[in-house]
This record gives structure tokens, C-alpha cells and sequence, in this order.
């Protein structure tokens, strides 16, 4: 079978950058960043409109949320880095490794989201774990020597999650920041909150770090010191099913400035992996199945699972469970959404004996998101937990995996996907036995310091009043 490639990066309509304009119609901010003839220069509408950023020194697309295409969210730095993520520097790295100069050599790691496994099942036309097999013994047949799934890191950024809600539920009656706390899984959210609503929202925010970014701390901390190697050495990349993901990466808060390394090397996201599978002119039934990798090596592991969820890892709905439980001691087994505006904007409440003890909302879009800030600002959030996607339908419907004609997610491909997702057994983080050993044998414990650093972060706020930056005219 030749592999269908539609969705490929190629695929997408190109938008060329103009020249640099003081506003983007996204934002009320001025640019004050000095006119570069080398730098990235803003989205013309058009671009604005579709989120689409082509690099001009590069045939690479940078494809972010609309909101965070202007210069006013993107610096030239980050444009530059960003604009490196792309299979050239694979094919770079590959290259050097063919060299005889072993000083340059890296050890090729490829940590793979498992919301994006689903589209390679539909392309392959298989199940989740023989197309997982089989993408990771295309990566191994070119260079790569681990491929790991990010599930693991999930779990992390989970139980992290679960234990902060507890934490600060438990303390909201003398820290007005406390509730409600917003999920931190989604970097176009978390761009947008810093850079747009400010001190309003950021407080708020999760200071769990992301299944990649965490993946990232184990792969060159922990996974390194395993192989005895230096965090150098290692060349990390992920697959994702989001562009935004490339611009998580090159957080300064994810740069160890003293060994000059990231966490997270290069993001492509799962159509560039296929493209890659295209370019290297292979059929499905060429490439040899290969098992993923495991931190630890040899392992007992079940087979491939998710957590709970529609297909974004789950954090409401783990989260709603550890928390009636810890706080109420109450079992929840089944969790029923009521939906409001639209199926993207649904919530949840805990109840006993007629009190509302927990409410819980997921806001999934940059137009639903909007109508919650603007509620917030009035003080009419009941909730104590929001999970924030910036993707309408969540992760699975990444832009770079799911787009479609018009720049609009494919949506018989989006409910494929979330078939597929949906077929894989459920595991929950805290009955994962691998969890807990690096939790010990990694971390040196659930509240040492070495935990801290690896698995969370913190948020830049804004100096400028969230009020003159968020503009009611804005659309999404």
C-alpha cells in the first residue's frame, strides 16, 4: 500500500510574509520591536487570518494560532528558532552522525504524542499499536535509535495537576488567585494568556509542565544519565499533532543556559512525518514493525493506553475524579458533560444532596475562550477548573495533522481519529507502575526539589493592565 499522504505539510495553502505591520488586527498592542531586514516579519491579513507563517529564508510553514502570528507575540529570536524545527535539521543531524568526526555524533531520540499515533493508524490503515510499530520502525531505519511515547510524561503532568487543584481548593479562601486554576497543557493557551490577558489569568494558570515539555527533563535528565550520556549528546524530537508545539519548545524557560541545550530539540508535527515517509519513497508494508522504546528498557508493559478523556490526555476529567475523592471522599466512576454554547464548551458538576460541590467547564477554541475571559472579568466563573485547548475539538484536531480544505479541520478525519484514540484501553497515571519507580529513582521523591524543577514551570505576567489589552472587537 503506498502511503496516503494528504494532510502533509506540503498540502497546506502557503501564505508569504509582508512587510511588518505596527498592529496585528489579533491585538491591541503596538510592535516596538526594531525593523530587521533579516527578522520575521508580521502575517499581512490574510496570514493573520489563517494562522499561517512562512519563513522567508525557508521553505518550512510555521502554522501557530491566528492571535500569536503577529511580532507582538513572536519575537525574531523565537521566529528563528522556531523556523529550525523542520525535517532539514533532522536530515542535518543524520548527516553529521554519517560523518567521521564523532564529536559531532548525537544519540537521535523521537518521543511521539500519543494523539498523534490515531493519524498515523488512518494513513497506515491499521489499528493504534501496529501503526505505532510500524512508525517507529520507519524512524529506526532512518537513524533514529529510541522512539519513546510520550504517555508516561502525560502521567506526570497529570498527577501534578491533581495534586495543585487539592492544593489550591484547599487554600481559596485567603488566596484569590487560587481559583480557578486553568490547565497548562496547550502552549497556544498559555502564549495567548501571557501575552494578551495578563495578570488576569495567569496566577490562575497550572504550573504543571506539558507532556513534551516534561518528556523533554526525562529524556535529557533522567534517560541520559541511564546511557551515560551527556544531555548534549541526545538530540530530542517530538511529534505532535500541533505547530503551537514548536513554539513551546523554544520557551527560555525550557533552555539550560549553562550546558547550552533545550529540553525538547526540534517539534515536527505528524504530517511532516509523513512527508518524511514520502520523500523516502516507502510503502507501509516495506517498513519492518518495530516496538517502542522504554525509559527503562526491558519492561512488562501491557501494550499501548490512554488516559481518560475526548483525546487530549484527560486533564478535567482525571482531575474531577482525584478531587471528589480527596476532598469529598467521593467515588466518581462516570463523568456526564452538559454542553452550553457548543460541544466545545461543556462542564461538569459534582454533586451531594443537592450542593454543588465541584464545577468543572472544558473551553476548547479561541471563540469559546474569549467568552470565558470576558466572563471572568465580570466575576461570573463559577468554576473551579477549566480545562483550556486553543484547537476546536482539542489535540486530535491539530492544524498539523487535521487540516482540511479552506484551512478548517478535516472532520470525517477528526471523528476517525477519535475512534481510534477512543479503542485503546484506558490506564489511570496513579496504577502506573513506571510512574511510580521514577518518581523515586528520577525525581527522589513526589516533593523533592528535583521533582519541582523538572515537572513545573512559571508564567511571565504582563505589566500591561489585562483591560486595555483584551479588545471586545476581537474574532476568533
Amino acid at each position: 500500500m503506498a502511503l496516503n499522504i494528504s494532510g502533509a505539510p506540503h498540502t497546506m495553502s502557503e501564505v508569504s510574509i509582508g512587510r511588518k505591520k505596527e498592529k496585528c488586527e489579533n491585538c491591541t498592542k503596538q510592535c516596538n520591536k526594531k525593523q530587521s531586514e533579516e527578522g520575521i516579519n508580521s502575517l499581512q491579513e490574510k496570514g493573520v487570518a489563517t494562522g499561517e507563517v512562512k519563513e522567508s529564508t525557508s521553505v518550512q510553514q510555521v502554522l501557530l494560532s491566528a492571535c500569536l502570528s503577529c511580532d507582538g507575540c513572536v519575537s525574531e529570536d523565537e521566529g528563528q528558532r522556531i523556523s529550525q524545527q523542520n525535517l532539514e535539521e533532522i536530515n542535518r543531524v543524520l548527516a553529521l552522525n554519517k560523518k567521521c568526526d564523532t564529536s559531532k555524533h548525537k544519540i537521535l531520540v523521537v518521543s511521539v504524542c500519543p494523539q498523534s499515533l490515531p493519524f498515523f493508524a488512518i494513513k497506515f490503515q491499521l489499528d493504534v499499536p501496529a501503526a505505532a510499530k510500524k512508525l517507529c520502525g520507519f524512524l529506526k531505519s532512518v537513524g533514529v535509535l529510541y522512539v519513546f511515547d510520550t504517555t508516561v510524561a502525560a502521567s506526570f503532568s497529570i498527577l501534578e495537576s491533581q495534586r495543585e487543584f487539592v492544593q489550591r481548593y484547599r487554600r481559596k479562601h485567603h488566596d484569590s488567585n487560587a481559583m480557578p486554576m486553568f490547565t497548562s497543557s496547550c502552549p497556544g493557551w498559555i502564549r495567548y494568556a501571557e501575552r494578551v490577558l495578563g495578570s488576569l489569568v495567569t496566577p490562575h494558570i497550572c504550573t504543571a509542565r506539558s507532556p513534551q515539555q516534561i518528556m523533554g527533563s526525562l529524556v535529557k535528565d533522567f534517560f541520559a544519565r541511564q546511557q551515560k550520556l551527556t544531555p548534549d549528546q541526545i538530540f530530542h524530537v517530538v511529534v505532535a499533532p500541533c505547530f503551537d508545539k514548536k513554539l513551546e519548545a523554544v520557551r527560555e524557560e525550557f533552555y539550560k543556559s549553562i550546558l547550552e541545550i533545550r529540553d525538547v530539540d526540534c517539534v515536527l508535527t505528524s504530517g511532516e512525518i509523513l512527508h518524511l515517509m514520502e520523500q523516502s519513497k516507502v510503502t507501509v508494508e516495506e517498513v519492518d514493525s518495530a516496538p517502542l522504546d522504554h525509559v527503562f528498557g526491558e519492561t512488562t508493559d501491557p501494550g499501548m493506553t490512554r488516559h481518560e478523556g475526548r483525546g487530549s490526555e484527560g486533564f478535567l476529567e482525571h482531575i474531577f475524579k482525584h478531587a471528589a475523592k480527596e476532598l469529598f471522599g467521593l467515588d466518581v466512576q462516570e463523568i456526564v458533560y452538559k454542553t452550553l454554547r457548543n460541544r466545545d464548551f461543556q462542564e461538569v458538576a459534582l454533586e451531594r444532596d443537592g450542593e454543588t460541590l465541584l464545577q468543572f467547564a472544558a473551553v476548547y477554541g479561541f471563540r469559546n475562550i474569549q467568552t470565558l475571559v470576558h466572563r471572568m472579568r465580570k466575576g461570573k466563573v463559577p468554576y473551579q477548573l477549566v480545562e483550556v485547548l486553543s484547537c476546536p475539538g482539542g489535540c486530535l484536531s491539530g492544524r498539523g495533522q487535521a487540516e482540511g480544505e479552506g484551512g478548517r479541520p478535516d472532520r470525517t478525519l477528526v471523528q476517525q481519529m477519535e475512534e481510534h484514540y477512543s479503542s485503546l484501553p484506558v490506564r489511570l497515571p496513579d496504577t502506573n507502575p513506571e510512574v511510580q519507580r521514577l518518581y523515586q529513582d528520577w525525581l527522589d521523591g513526589h516533593d523533592s526539589p528535583h521533582a519541582q524543577q523538572c515537572l513545573h514551570t512559571q508564567y511571565k505576567i504582563s505589566t500591561q493592565p489585562p483591560s486595555q489589552i483584551l479588545n471586545s472587537d476581537i474574532q476568533w
